[in-house]
């Protein structure tokens, strides 16, 4: 990740102004950079930003995000090892929770997608509802936050910065939902300069997606990282039910 000390400021993801049909778009914002997130192996973390003077913090109500725990993630590396063919059955009604993609530092609890007038929120990641779908269905997951450090950042800078997004293939993305279950998924692709949302709509298997901003508010291109499952296990109560700060951050 990032220098905490950088002082340039990273762009944010997308602001979640509604779905308007199959070509809508989640726009983009600006924010200021902040510390990375210390996470380690086995630790439990509190992730914590400053977006801008006296945030508004809440707590989530949703009772899937109960206690915020970490499990013992991959190590980092430009690919992590192959989970467990394992496979699980989940209950089909389960929503995301919690996202980790170990090899770039990443783990968030995971929210729903604030209302359309809302700017989308810093601390968490968030999902988009129906027509999406959730881990497991017939349709793509669709997964965003802010590019910012303890967010996004990584993302945005192997993507926007490195100018080597392909160093994300093959990577491990762990999406946990609410009914204390893990799913595994690998990084087929990273399609920069992304304006549509017309490929994840059209989705009719489980998928994964994820994006995050490429510039300042109002940038139009969004990267969007495709991952494909490899399997589903049981998970810890305790890991799959993270505990979501959510800030309102702009």
């Amino acid at each position: 990740m990032p220098n905490a000390a950088r002082t340039r400021r990273l762009p944010t993801a997308l602001a979640a102004l509604g779905i308007l049909g199959a070509l809508a778009l989640v726009v983009a914002g600006s924010a200021r950079p902040v510390a990375p997130s210390p996470l380690a192996s086995g630790s439990v973390v509190t992730l914590a930003v400053s977006p801008s003077p006296s945030p508004s913090l809440e707590s989530s109500p949703d009772p899937t995000t109960d206690v915020f725990a970490s499990d013992s993630p991959a190590p980092s590396g430009s690919a992590s090892p192959s989970p467990s063919p394992t496979r699980a059955t989940s209950t089909g009604k389960a929503v995301t929770t919690r996202v980790v993609i170990a090899a770039l530092g990443i783990d968030l609890a995971v929210v729903k997608s604030p209302p359309a007038d809302v700017y989308p929120y810093c601390n968490v990641a968030m999902y988009l509802g129906s027509p999406l779908g959730q881990p497991g269905s017939k349709r793509a997951t669709y997964i965003f936050a802010h590019a910012r450090d303890g967010m996004f950042g990584p993302i945005y800078e192997l993507t926007m910065v490195k100018r080597t997004p392909n160093n994300m293939k093959g990577m491990l993305v762990d999406v946990y939902t609410s009914d204390s279950m893990r799913h595994t998924y690998r990084i087929a692709k990273v399609l920069p300069h992304q304006l549509s949302l017309k490929a994840p709509f059209a989705v009719r298997s489980d998928q994964l997606w994820l994006q995050t901003s490429e510039g300042p508010r109002g940038t139009p291109g969004k990267t969007q990282v495709v991952a494909n499952p490899v399997s589903v296990t049981p998970a810890d109560y305790a890991a799959s039910h993270p505990r979501a700060q959510r800030v309102r951050c702009g």
